[in-house]
């Protein structure tokens, strides 16, 4: 029996296992063994790599104050650095404020058709959207057999009224018979003709017809419904768009800043276009429901494709003053204390330096605010670096 020399101690219980038995533990152990150096030595490397973090963080921080402490030394004691901006003279120019509503298109003659004092049901639709039509032309036929029908009964009547009449007259001519016959004979023969003249008129009112040339935008009414006078729904509507016009509704409190004859710049998002007309009526009446008034452009003719409610941006002009001072809005700071002010530069003992200005801003319109008390022409605005400026900071340009 082989005894192991050398892998055990003397009084462990390896060293007096047989070689052949042992095998399998020395395996074991050689591969414990191995598995404890590599993680030894990524320990290791994870180590180094800590320590060389460290290191060179001390010599960051050592070297930070070292810059710092050059720094103090060759900057003059009681020194202020200056602060770098940028300066804009101010200027007086024409300074304009709109009012901004949405409003729609729409034409002069833009009319909802519904059967004329006769309802009936709907026979016939002689007309199709987007057909062009003429002002009297039959747009739909209504179920009149009725009224035709009395027509038919009153002609009938008529004949033999009217040879009554004819009899009783000739009678009368000739000193025969009482007036009172003859005066009855002819006015049953005259309500006969009133009454087949109404029918007649009834008949022509059962059918639909334009009151306008235009074309056809929209038929809500089908064949075999009834159709009335009264109906919320119109039959049809005819839209005019030789003439078209730009309609809003503008909130009550500018009533008495928006007036016909305004300027106002009408935006087509829908088209890209701007135009620029002039309000031509301005309502009187405020509509109590919204509080709004009514306020219409109308539109040259021109190669534009206006349709009914496209979507029309209108900027009425109400205030223009073509001297103003007029800065951009972001400019201008607030102060709990002292009230809204900006930032000038100034020369004060040969110095540029930074003066905060307390100005009295009025109305704002499109990033810019016309400022009426504080600034003057020709003052050095600070257009850039205000805002961590203080006042008499000592500044560069």
């Amino acid at each position: 029996m082989v005894k192991i020399p050398i892998f055990a101690p003397r009084n462990s219980l390896l060293y007096n296992l047989p070689l052949i038995n042992t095998i399998p533990y020395m395996k074991k152990i050689f591969f414990i063994t191995s598995l404890l150096f590599i993680l030894a030595g990524c320990s290791s490397k994870d180590g180094d790599k800590k320590s060389r973090l460290e290191q060179l963080k001390k010599e960051h921080d050592k070297l930070t104050g070292q810059i710092m402490a050059l720094e103090k030394e060759l900057t003059p004691a009681n020194t202020v650095l200056s602060t770098r901006v940028t300066v804009d003279p101010v200027t007086k120019k024409t300074f304009e404020h709109y009012i901004e509503v949405q409003g729609r298109i729409d034409g002069n003659e833009n009319i909802a058709v519904n059967p004329r004092n006769q309802g009936g049901t709907v026979l016939r639709i002689l007309v199709h959207e987007g057909d062009a039509v003429t002002k009297g032309q039959v747009l739909a036929e209504l179920d009149a057999d009725v009224l035709k029908q009395q027509l038919t009964d009153l002609k009938n009547k008529l004949a033999f009224v009217s040879d009554l009449y004819n009899r009783q007259k000739l009678l009368w001519d000739q000193k025969i018979g009482s007036e009172v016959q003859y005066l009855k004979a002819k006015n049953d023969m005259e309500s006969v003709q009133n009454g087949i003249a109404t029918l007649e008129e009834q008949i022509q009112m059962s059918v639909i017809t334009s009151p306008i040339n235009g074309t056809v935008e929209d038929i809500p009414i089908k064949v075999g419904q009834l159709a009335s006078p009264a109906s919320p729904i119109p039959a049809f509507r005819i839209v005019n768009f030789s003439k078209a016009k730009a309609l809003a509704d503008v909130g009550e409190a500018y009533s008495s800043k928006v007036k016909t004859g305004d300027q106002v710049k009408i935006f087509l998002p829908d088209l890209n276009k701007e135009l620029i007309e002039q309000i031509t009526f301005s309502s009187k009446y405020i509509n109590p429901t919204n509080r709004t008034f009514l306020v219409e452009a109308a539109l040259p003719a021109s190669d534009i494709l206006f349709r009914a409610n496209m979507i029309a941006v209108l900027r009425i002009k109400d205030y223009t003053n073509p001297s103003a001072i007029a800065i951009p809005q972001n400019f201008i700071q607030n102060s709990r204390d002292e009230g809204q002010f900006v930032f000038v530069a100034v020369e004060e003992n040969g110095k540029k330096i930074a003066r905060k200005k307390t100005i009295t801003p009025s109305v704002s319109y499109n990033g810019l605010t016309e400022v009426v008390d504080g600034l003057n022409e020709g003052d050095k605005i600070i257009t850039a670096g205000y805002k961590d400026l203080y006042n008499g900071q000592p500044i560069d340009y």
